[in-house]
């Protein structure tokens, strides 16, 4: 859970760092990081791809992932901090918010077709899932959310020890 809170922070500072940067910057970034891989090989999937995409990168794809990346971290954060509260509400909450993060991600494939919405879809999907299992699991046991402060020792065992 905790990683899962780590990489929504990841999230953010890659939105605020899309902010940050130009469209032109980001083409440019991509070319360094791909420029010896495609001298080996120009044929190069990954790096070829790569490419393809920075060549398309506009200000309005900027603006896009920026906002997508900001919104999605700092809701993955948001429900983390409730889920480790013992918050069982954030179960569903999250399932709605990644329902509504991939009509979304649909729409936008409708209109820009591209392999990346499906990848970043299909990802979500299996998000929920795990997130849908383990709520089904809490449900069936009446357990709560993993609260960290199960996991600290006994302040009084430990005062117990010579």
């Amino acid at each position: 859970m905790l990683l899962k809170g780590l990489h929504g922070l990841v999230e953010c500072i890659g939105g605020l760092t899309l902010t940050a940067i130009s469209a032109h910057a980001v083409i440019r970034l991509v070319g360094l990081l791909t420029q010896g891989e495609l001298a080996e090989d120009p044929h190069d999937v990954i790096a070829t791809h790569l490419m393809l995409w920075a060549d398309h990168f506009s200000g309005g794809s900027k603006t896009f992932f920026a906002l997508y990346l900001l919104s999605h971290g700092l809701t993955k954060i948001v429900l983390v901090v409730a889920l480790l509260r013992g918050k069982l509400w954030a179960y569903p909450a999250s399932l709605t918010v990644l329902g509504l993060f991939i009509l979304y991600q649909l729409y936008r494939f409708l209109l820009l077709p591209g392999p990346g919405m499906i990848l970043l879809t299909i990802f979500d999907l299996g998000v929920m899932w795990l997130i849908w299992h383990e709520y089904r699991v809490m449900q069936r046991h009446g357990l709560r959310a993993v609260r960290p402060d199960r996991f600290r020792l006994n302040r009084a065992s430990e005062s117990s020890e010579p």
